[in-house]
């Protein structure tokens, strides 16, 4: 029999976060903790408004598996009770950490995986006036990867004033679903021109059938067009690498087989994350291990990070503590 608890946390952001859809100064995350009396296991999820979540929502459904969870539900048990998303992520999480504390080996070695190493991490510059984002190029010109948010007029100016600000620098951009056929078309010999490794989710999802049409001369990311193994074959011919988030796959389980798939089918693999704290980013770095691009900055886009949080250095984002999770 496992109890659970169920909470929202929120952690204040260093400073303001705005992408092509709106701003945010908080990281509103929700945690699902399960016990068994003696062992405890902490998952964490960011509930999306994008996808049609709220923390109110996600709690609600976290709180439905209650009575299946004391009937002794299982982890495998969960994938066919909820659907994907955060719910499922936070509650598949907590059911790797407790696997791990109850059976004193890390999460990694339950998954058959090889001991995770750091790996270095994008540094995410948010949408703003092409002055303001050459400034925090500048600022953050020493990080190995800055990956810039876009969507509207205007990212032209952005993508010169922050190649000046980061001159060596690598460089990807992600445009949360802002752009459309002409602006991409308008956009792309900019972005090889300017050294840009990648383009995330350029075109809107259900509207970006033009991928598979015209020339992608540099590698397209799938971001909120994938989000499971189910979103695979619509993906075919319009986007070279996918961006796995697990509160996309609904954790790490789906993760993983999402991970395995991709590479099977010629994707090339992004892990990526929402804005939350070093409990959301632990499970992610083990499916990031050997990924083309990983993106797990959410913790150092806070004022605070939790206790025994990740460590980030010039390596990278390192494997968590098993006080933290897993």
């Amino acid at each position: 029999m496992l109890t659970l608890s169920v909470e929202e946390q929120v952690f204040p952001l260093a400073e303001v976060f705005t992408i092509s859809r709106g701003s945010r100064t908080d990281a509103r995350v929700v945690v699902a903790t399960l016990s068994d009396g003696v062992h405890t296991g902490r998952g964490e999820c960011v509930p999306y408004a994008h996808y049609g979540e709220s923390v109110d929502s996600v709690i609600a459904q976290i709180e439905s598996m209650r009575e299946a969870l004391a009937e002794d539900m299982d982890r495998l048990a969960l994938q066919s009770r909820l659907p994907a998303g955060a719910a499922r992520n936070a509650l598949d999480c907590a059911f790797w950490d407790l696997e791990a504390k109850r059976s004193g080996c890390p999460v990694w070695q339950l998954a058959g995986l090889s001991a995770p190493v750091a790996e270095i991490t994008a540094f995410t510059l948010s949408l703003d006036t092409p002055d303001a984002m050459r400034e925090k190029a500048r600022l953050h010109a020493a990080r190995p990867l800055l990956k810039l948010k876009l969507g509207g007029e205007g990212d032209i100016e952005r993508l010169r004033a922050v190649r000046e600000g980061a001159p060596e620098a690598r460089i990807i951009v992600d445009a949360n679903e802002g752009w459309d056929r002409d602006t991409y078309a308008r956009l792309a010999p900019v972005l090889l021109e300017l050294g840009i490794g990648m383009v995330e989710q350029p075109l809107p999802v259900g509207n970006d059938a033009p991928l598979a049409e015209i020339e992608r001369p540099l590698p397209v990311c799938a971001d909120e067009a994938c989000h499971d193994r189910t979103s695979l074959p619509d993906l075919v011919g319009r986007y070279d690498m996918i961006n796995i988030k697990l509160d996309k796959t609904g954790g790490l389980t789906e993760a993983l087989a999402l991970k395995r798939e991709a590479l099977a089918q010629g994707f090339e693999v992004m892990v990526g994350c929402m804005v939350g704290s070093s409990l959301s980013m632990a499970p992610a770095l083990l499916v990031a291990q050997g990924a083309a691009v990983v993106d797990l900055d959410g913790p150092l886009l806070l004022a605070r990070d939790r206790e025994h949080g990740m460590r980030f250095d010039a390596e990278g984002i390192h494997p968590a503590s098993p006080r933290l999770w897993g």
